[in-house]
């Protein structure tokens, strides 16, 4: 039954309420303890049994950091790493582009630089190189250095690593690994096919993370005392928000006190970051996924490939300042390039039709830096996985994110066994690949097919979940705080959301091109604020701003608003329904 009786709301979307099981242990736990029914919701839909209630809302590193030496070759690979510090070799640190291999390399690069080293950092090119190590740069490395070690890549890179024999390669990554690994000293990664899969959602940068962890260990017992790590989770929690890592776990704990470590605007890179981005709050998981990582990616996208990288790691404030300034320059032209791209490639998925298992687009010319978030865009869309391909001289290079229970990077990587790809991989939620202009049909086929026994043709329009009903006048900044207790919310732990039932709208009024302010309440009751972004870019905007006195239903997340110094909650409104 839909919540609310809302099959059909003004933008399309059923709603649909907690299950009956989740709301009778929500029940229960609000019977057992003195936490708000909101909360006890989130700890309910979480699976968090009441005697864990409180353990849940105040995560601890202590609790929940897992035993580095749980994934295979990780003793190894710190103590290859130490002696290299040790004996003062020269070390290399072979990057991904994106904020997790930026993040990655930082935490390396500022850890050595903690116990007096440098290491060359090397970040390829995403057009003249393409995603991972290859041979040519492999070589050149090799023959420069003693240790190679590459975050964020390097699992299948079979090829490449075979070309560094003239130095000892470690491999820190968390995409999916194939039958076999390269022949490289160490391979530490939680999505090797023979790990247990117990640490699978880590980011590479918590993996490197683990490694440091492992490496202190190390160095305790022989004696001397490495550098303080605790002041690295800023990193840490930037990669895993920014890499879409489900927030269950460690990765709570990471991002928990991450934010914290990054509220002290210790590190010189994220706070000109944060400055140019207009950041005037204590940071959130919102800030980092929607403010600071795109603009830290966007070096990758379409500039220089190192810049975010050398922003997250430098401790120079001046070299700082003029990183964030670039790459805030460049996020302003990705934003038009991908702008460009998203209409073509909605267009031609619709044309294609979107009710498949699969929704793709192809064209000529189109930005590699840019395909990964029109893919996104395209997903969101359609609620189907979907892959956008931009080709050039021959060569497709694309993307593709997937949704909820469909595994996308498995199917990638088989394609690219069965010889329709030249090269493909990545992990559940995204991946990456490259095929010829002549195979691309035969490719997305054969990867629709794939899907569809997963049942992504099966999938309708999303639903919109809604974790229960709220009154303006219980929606108060104490809740609040403690709903935040519950978090931090993203990929895996999804933002609650509230229905406000029966309300009428007593002011309206659009903002900018495409947003919508209400004040809502009850007749003779509290009333409350919203903010509708982008309502205007479909039904919901005009039909609230012509509401006649009607009373709606309206579903969204809280938030809280700070204006000239005075703090409210809001909600930010996601849809609407005629009461």
């Amino acid at each position: 039954m839909s919540f609310l009786n809302v099959s059909q709301s003004v933008t399309g979307r059923r709603w649909v309420g907690p299950a009956t099981e989740i709301a009778r242990a929500a029940d229960a736990m609000v019977q057992q303890t003195e936490l708000p029914s909101a909360v006890c919701q989130i700890l309910a839909r979480m699976g968090v049994a009441t005697e864990e209630a409180d353990a849940y809302l105040a995560p601890t590193l202590r609790d929940l950091m897992p035993d580095p030496r749980s994934l295979r070759d990780m003793e190894n690979a710190a103590m290859r790493v130490l002696t290299a510090v040790q004996n003062r070799e020269r070390i290399a640190i072979f990057a991904d582009y994106d904020v997790d291999g930026g993040s990655s390399a930082a935490l390396l690069l500022t850890w050595l630089r903690d116990l007096g080293r440098q290491a060359t950092l090397y970040v390829p090119d995403r057009i003249d190189e393409g995603y991972g190590p290859n041979d040519a740069a492999m070589a050149d490395l090799a023959a420069r250095h003693d240790l190679i070690i590459c975050v964020d890549c390097g699992t299948l890179s079979h090829g490449p690593i075979a070309a560094a024999k003239a130095a000892d390669v470690v491999v820190l990554d968390h995409h999916l690994g194939g039958e076999t690994l390269p022949d490289a000293h160490s391979v530490v990664n939680p999505n090797r096919q023979d790990e247990d899969g117990a640490l699978a959602h880590l980011c590479a940068a918590a993996v490197v993370f683990l490694l440091l962890v492992e490496a202190g260990r190390q160095m305790r017992e022989a004696g001397t005392k490495g550098p303080d790590l605790m002041a690295l989770l800023d990193l840490v929690g930037l990669a895993t928000v920014a890499d879409v890592a489900p927030l269950t776990g460690v990765n709570r704990a990471f991002v928990r006190q991450g934010l914290t470590v990054m509220a002290r605007r210790d590190r010189a890179g994220l706070v000109a970051l944060a400055d140019v981005a207009g950041m005037d709050t204590a940071p959130t998981p919102y800030h980092l996924g929607y403010l600071l990582g795109p603009r830290i990616n966007a070096g990758g996208r379409i500039g220089q490939a190192d810049l975010g990288a050398r922003l997250l790691s430098t401790a120079d404030p001046h070299e700082a300042a003029a990183l964030a300034e670039r790459l805030n320059t460049l996020n302003a032209d990705r934003r038009d390039i991908e702008a460009s791209v998203r209409a073509a490639a909605l267009t031609q998925a619709e044309e294609r039709g979107t009710q498949g298992a699969l929704a793709w687009a192809a064209g000529p010319d189109w930005h590699p830096g840019v395909v990964g978030i029109v893919a996104a865009r395209l997903k969101e869309a359609t609620n189907r996985p979907s892959v956008v391909i931009g080709v050039e001289n021959g060569i497709g290079k694309g993307s593709g994110r997937s949704v909820s229970g469909i595994d996308l990077g498995a199917p990638i990587q088989r394609l690219a066994a069965e010889g329709l790809l030249e090269k493909g991989g990545g992990h559940k939620m995204a991946a990456g690949l490259t095929v010829t202009e002549d195979k691309i049909e035969a490719a997305m086929a054969r990867l629709s097919e794939l899907l569809a026994k997963q049942g992504a043709d099966a999938l309708g329009p999303a639903d919109l979940r809604l974790d229960g009903s709220l009154m303006p006048a219980a929606a108060t900044i104490d809740l609040l705080a403690q709903i935040d207790a519950a978090g931090p919310f993203g990929a895996g732990a999804p933002a609650p959301r509230y229905a406000f039932a029966g309300m009428r709208i007593f002011y309206a009024k659009r903002v900018g091109e495409t947003h919508l302010k209400i004040t809502f309440g009850e007749a003779g009751g509290a009333r409350m604020d919203a903010i509708a972004f982008g309502a205007f870019d479909g039904p919901m905007g005009q039909v609230l701003l012509d509401h006649g006195g009607a009373s709606f239903h309206l579903a969204g997340r809280l938030d809280l608003n700070t204006f000239r110094g005075r703090q409210s909650v809001q909600l930010r409104l996601e849809d609407a329904a005629p009461a």
